[in-house]
């Protein structure tokens, strides 16, 4: 009886251990995060062409290409996303973005840090 007991207090103790590690990997890098700041730029000033760019930050590391044609841009395309994705998100900055044809626009709710990453890294493309 000793011994099962043991068993399930290890049993307990793995998972909370592996619990709290979880909501450490998710929650880390947050504030940091959400005080990114992306500075404009100034599209007329760029050629036509595809520019890559990327942005390092653990789990919302990306690289995405920006296509530019008569001085806007045309199309956003992620090359390699962030670590979790949540559906629509990209395509909902993105639109953002070539509407606005400026990289100063709202972070999309409920994705502030993911919306800054990406941000980031078009202003890292558009700004070599």
């Amino acid at each position: 009886m000793k011994s099962i007991l043991k068993i399930l207090i290890a049993i307990i103790f793995v998972f909370i251990l592996f619990f709290a590690s979880g909501i450490f990997y998710l929650s880390r890098e947050l504030n940091e995060g959400s005080n990114i700041k992306v500075s404009s730029i100034n599209i007329s000033d760029l050629n036509d062409g595809v520019y890559s760019g990327k942005y390092n930050a653990g789990r919302w590391s990306n690289q995405l290409n920006v296509t530019i044609k008569d001085h806007r841009i045309t199309e956003i395309n992620i090359e390699d996303d962030i670590t979790f994705v949540k559906p629509g998100v990209s395509d909902e900055l993105f639109n953002k973005v070539i509407e606005a044809q400026n990289i100063k626009v709202e972070a999309i709710s409920q994705a502030t840090v993911t919306s800054k990453a990406y941000l980031k890294s078009i202003e890292n493309a558009l700004s070599k």
